[in-house]
């Protein structure tokens, strides 16, 4: 969320001849249920704290399991995350959930090689999957979120600055 929150195109509603940008990003994230698919929302999870945001998806998607969700948390989310890494899968395309111009899949852990120096080391690599509506963004302007994403989770640290 505190990525998301610097990309308004991204953290908006294309809503056909208009985009409704938010203030604040209202995190949207999949549910894996017996019933199907269910996408609760952490509102305003840009002002919540890891910890918080922590506590609150675990809540939600106890209540999605159980079937107790309120309805009213099933709706107004302004950018989803869906995780299919814990079932090993390593690339995939999420499907956009309209109005909402962006949704980020993350996949599984894999490890590769890279050159460090001049020794070739082994290191773990999670891939993300970024589906957007260009009508709402571009592809350059999506990609410098997915760079700064990659630094951000790289280096968490950064992340408590902007708090």
């Amino acid at each position: 969320s505190r990525t998301v929150i610097k990309y308004k195109e991204l953290n908006s509603h294309f809503l056909g001849e208009v985009i409704r940008n938010f203030r604040e990003v209202h995190l949207g994230f999949a549910v894996d249920t017996e019933r199907g698919l269910m996408v609760p929302t952490i509102f305003d999870a840009s002002r919540k704290t890891i910890e918080e945001i922590s506590k609150e998806s675990k809540n939600l998607a106890e209540q999605c399991q159980k079937g107790t969700i309120n309805p009213d948390n099933l709706t107004g989310a302004s950018f989803t995350i869906t995780n299919l890494g814990t079932l090993g899968i390593e690339h995939f395309t999420p499907v956009l959930n309209p109005p909402q111009t962006g949704i980020l899949g993350v996949n599984t852990i894999i490890y590769q090689l890279k050159k460090v120096n001049e020794n070739i080391v082994n290191y773990p690599a999670m891939g993300l999957s970024l589906t957007f509506d260009h009508r709402a963004i571009d592809g350059a302007p999506a990609a410098r979120f997915l760079a700064e994403l990659k630094k951000n989770l790289e280096a968490p640290s950064r992340l408590l600055l902007d708090l």
